[in-house]
């Protein structure tokens, strides 16, 4: 089946063509940036989070040190963790997999994958970052501009990580309402470099450790905002659309985020322990994230955010109420519990979960 009135995509992101089509609507001069506590009001009594968008700030030199002191200490690990998810999803898909990254977290992982796997099997791999929005579905033109040049078998969705697994829900539900639509049947497996919550089968560990990029908003993902739909800025026919903050260019870190990584693959021989990864899935995330809940009274599970990245994300662009930690000492947490000061948000040591850090957010319901 050829789809018709798909759009083309605009040039987005700072990253190579050859590395990424992002297939997003550029609405840079189309939406106004909204502060944190502004946002969470609206978000918490009825509005929906992907009609906003949050205000970016670059971050301190402090927190970039962070960063970059990380990145050099996790390197090998994070390509270890690329270099076992993307052999997986080799011997899963074969030559033809066609790389769907879950903009914007998933895209530098994408990156990280098709990378790895044109260098080891020498074959070009296609990479597209599409739009999936908690509540309301995946971006179904992308999906139809990708399944004009490629078979629906050969896809893989790729995310950065698993936080308590909602994500996983909102893919299964997109592709089980596209197959209603089209009669067209994609797998809704997810990919991700790091899975804590136990809920996918494809991963390259299930430690809770600081992916470097989780550090850091646009500036390490293609100077590319969190996505966008609204009925006033997207059309019928039109992607689901992003901002791109032309302004950081030269303070951008995406292109060495990913070389630096990919400058460890050359090193790598783990082909033999993709075999004796555990593939069950235990989705033990939500039901610890449903303890916490209980635990601080907290009737809305969607203000509960378990996991370095999702806390990461809670510090930066939510208002939180507290933060859990497993152990103080845990050398993953330093941005956190330097953005947590910086911020005047409690620190609170709780031992009840296998993540080494869960965000609570402050509730702003009427």
């Amino acid at each position: 089946m050829k789809f018709k009135d798909i759009k083309q995509p605009d040039p987005m992101g700072s990253y190579s063509k050859k590395d990424v089509i992002f297939l997003l609507k550029d609405i840079s001069n189309l939406i106004q940036e909204q502060d944190n506590e502004e946002r969470e009001y609206v978000m918490q009594n009825g509005g929906h989070y992907s009609e906003m968008l949050p205000i970016e700030y670059f971050p301190k030199e402090e927190y970039m040190k962070v960063f970059y002191e990380t990145l050099e200490s996790t390197k090998e690990k994070v390509a270890k963790a690329v270099a076992l998810v993307a052999d997986n999803i080799y011997k899963q898909k074969g030559k033809n997999v066609v790389i769907v990254s879950l903009a914007r977290a998933g895209t530098p992982v994408g990156i990280l994958i098709k990378r790895y796997l044109e260098m080891k099997y020498k074959k070009k791999i296609d990479h597209y970052s599409i739009s999936i929005i908690r509540g309301k579905g995946i971006d179904e033109n992308a999906l139809k501009y990708i399944l004009n040049s490629h078979e629906a078998k050969d896809i893989q969705f790729v995310d950065g990580w698993t936080g308590k697994g909602a994500i996983n829900n909102v893919l299964d539900k997109a592709v089980k309402d596209f197959y209603n639509k089209y009669k067209i049947s994609i797998d809704n497996r997810l990919a991700v470099l790091a899975d804590p919550a136990k809920c996918v089968e494809l991963y390259g560990t299930r430690e809770d450790f600081l992916i470097p990029s989780a550090c850091l908003n646009s500036t390490v993902s293609g100077l590319v905002s969190r996505t966008v739909l609204r009925d006033d800025i997207i059309g019928k026919h039109e992607f689901h659309g992003a901002k791109y903050y032309e302004e950081w260019e030269e303070q951008d870190v995406s292109k060495f985020f990913v070389d630096t990584i990919v400058g460890c693959f050359a090193n790598m021989d783990i082909e033999e322990d993709g075999h004796c990864m555990d593939k069950k899935v235990y989705n033990s995330g939500i039901k610890e994230v449903n303890e916490i809940r209980i635990r601080y009274s907290i009737k809305d599970i969607n203000l509960v955010k378990p996991g370095v990245g999702e806390t990461t994300r809670v510090l930066l662009r939510r208002v939180p109420w507290k933060i859990l930690v497993d152990d103080i000492n845990n050398p993953n947490l330093k941005h956190i519990l330097l953005l947590a000061k910086e911020k005047k948000v409690p620190i609170e040591v709780y031992k009840n979960m296998s993540y080494s850090c869960c965000g609570l957010i402050k509730s702003k319901a009427k």
